[in-house]
């Protein structure tokens, strides 16, 4: 069962309550905290991109097309549509050959309202350069074209692209391809359920690998610096995972996900983290995640306290008053074996 995991205030009393689970785990699997079910099956939504953008750099097809950091952090991005993600995703495109045409992923106004503003008050459309998910699907497409593959099939699970994918899953969270439930991300591509340990578990290999081979340690550590380097390309500007990034930076790896996903990999540990909220609200999902760091003293005080904002946010009425806060309440409890 789910435990309780923040409290919302207003004013003297409780409004509101959110439920999830934790996983804390190393790079072999070892359970060293938890809370709630850390076996609990989850997907892992855009959580999963390091792992989709995997085949991408270990296959050659990164160095192939003389593809940069920024561009491989842009392929494991949920971005904000502001100018310094599109730009780059729109180079990346042209550079290949395709134009946000041959994008997958849907249209959506850029998270960014401001972003979304500057569209308006120019005339420009919105397109799929602007969906969060663009730097994935061109990564798609990248890796489509350097395996002679149709690129206009690149969503279906049985397309080259998706099979590698899968089973760097398989791989890395060490399930067995027939027990991962597919469904369809909001993408439109594969999305993969696995139980939450073995999503921290991949996370803990993406901060310090083991347990792979030499050539796919190198091309983790690759995404791995690569967002760690260029985190508002990651999310972008005023997002958590840029913030969480930020505060620590080439020790922390964040990437979140829908419905209340989120994963970090924590770098001088070799040890991963993944919280999962009940109802899907990341509201609750980032509070959670750095009061996991605090309670398991994997981070230093200091960073702690530039993640303040996360770690208790207010809740302001529209006058911007101060009316209540957020509160993760949890305890989460170490493993007999554990840390």
């Amino acid at each position: 069962m789910s435990d309780l995991l923040v409290h919302v205030t207003r004013g003297s009393i409780v409004e509101s309550r959110h439920h999830g689970d934790i996983a804390v785990v190393n790079g072999e699997g070892k359970l060293l905290w938890s809370l709630g079910d850390p076996e609990r099956v989850t997907y892992a939504r855009s959580a999963a991109k390091p792992m989709q953008a995997l085949p991408l750099v270990e296959s050659g097809a990164a160095d192939a097309f003389d593809m940069t950091d920024a561009e491989i952090a842009l392929c494991c991005a949920s971005h904000s549509g502001e100018e310094m993600h599109v730009e780059r995703v729109s180079a990346l495109l042209a550079r290949l050959g395709f134009t946000d045409a041959d994008l997958q992923c849907g249209v959506h106004a850029p998270y960014r309202s401001q972003a979304y503003e500057q569209l308006l008050r120019t005339g420009s459309p919105v397109t799929a350069i602007h969906n969060n998910c663009s730097g994935k699907h061109a990564g798609m497409l990248a890796m489509a074209k350097f395996l002679g593959a149709d690129p206009a099939g690149y969503l279906d699970l049985n397309h080259p692209v998706q099979q590698r994918i899968l089973a760097v899953v398989s791989e890395l969270c060490e399930v067995p391809v027939a027990d991962i439930a597919v469904g369809v991300d909001g993408c439109g591509v594969p999305v993969f359920g696995v139980p939450l340990a073995r999503l921290a578990m991949a996370y803990a290999r993406f901060a310090r690998p083991v347990g792979v081979s030499s050539e796919r340690a190198e091309a983790m550590s690759r995404i791995t610096q690569a967002m760690m380097r260029y985190p508002e390309l990651v999310a972008g500007t005023d997002r958590f995972c840029t913030t969480l990034m930020g505060a620590y930076p080439g020790h922390l790896l964040g990437k979140t996900g829908a419905e209340g996903v989120y994963c970090v990999g924590l770098v001088d540990h070799g040890v991963g983290l993944c919280v999962k909220v009940d109802d899907g609200n990341s509201r609750a999902s980032e509070p959670s995640v750095v009061e996991t760091l605090l309670q398991t003293g994997l981070v230093p005080a200091d960073v702690i306290e530039r993640l303040q904002a996360a770690h208790h946010p207010a809740t302001k009425n529209h006058q911007g008053t101060l009316v209540g806060r957020l509160e993760p309440i949890f305890q989460l409890v170490k493993s007999s074996d554990g840390a």
